[in-house]
């Protein structure tokens, strides 16, 4: 994985997990084991589906960079799809409470997004390749005058 997109990576897997350790506090503190547990599953769950969609999304961009912008649309749609799946799964289990996991999910998802938001605003990313000194130049086959 190239610096920048382990850098992306790390930029908005740190943020997520943060937020997800706060969701346990609280959920911990509100609706107790159960609670706590709910949210980190919750906070799994993301960072699971939008860590594996921003290794896709990146792959795309290097080898088709024409369907970029569709993919990124397109992953984004499917992953929302299968967060909401996920909590409608879950909405009747006993295993932890499914209003701490579902509440930690959309706060996760967002402060991912804006995570991702804010390190492609602060990457240093070419969008032109620059000239390499190695290429050649055209020789001048003009006149002389």
């Amino acid at each position: 994985m190239p610096s920048n997109d382990a850098r992306t990576l790390l930029q908005t897997a740190v943020p997520t997990a943060v937020a997800g350790a706060v969701a346990v506090a609280i959920s911990g503190g509100v609706a107790g084991g159960k609670g706590a547990l709910g949210a980190v599953v919750g906070t799994v769950v993301v960072i699971l589906f939008m860590g594996v969609g921003l290794v896709v999304l990146q792959r795309t961009a290097r080898s088709l960079p024409q369907l970029f912008q569709a993919m990124g649309l397109m992953l984004y749609t499917v992953q929302l799809l299968l967060l909401f799946v996920f909590v409608a799964a879950f909405q009747d289990t006993t295993v932890f409470n499914p209003k701490a996991f579902a509440i930690t999910l959309v706060a996760t998802t967002l402060v991912w997004i804006a995570a991702q938001a804010r390190a492609h605003m602060k990457a240093k990313i070419l969008y032109v390749e620059p000239e390499s000194d190695k290429a050649e130049k055209p020789k001048n086959a003009g006149l002389k005058s």
